[in-house]
């Protein structure tokens, strides 16, 4: 570990990529870069595949919701916060 560094934390260029060039929400970017289907995430979360829909367009969503959607995802909730 780098000093200073909390690579747990960390994020990955190609989703600050996708997140900058692409315009996409974080939620999406990352679920993009972990090749996961809008399908897979709503099934993770217990929920509809339209419903997580909505939910990945927003750029601001709740704590709760951001917190169940970093679970789905396998991540910190602090990573969705680019």
């Amino acid at each position: 570990m780098i000093s200073g560094i909390n690579l747990q934390n960390a994020i990955p260029s190609e989703v600050v990529s996708l997140i900058f060039d692409n315009g996409f929400t974080p939620a999406r970017a990352w679920r993009e870069y972990l090749q996961l289907s809008q399908e897979e995430c709503a099934i993770k979360l217990g929920i509809s595949q339209a419903a997580y829909s909505q939910l990945e367009t927003s750029n601001n969503p709740r704590k709760t919701t951001r917190n169940k959607l970093a679970t789905a995802l396998g991540i910190n909730p602090e990573q969705l916060d680019c």
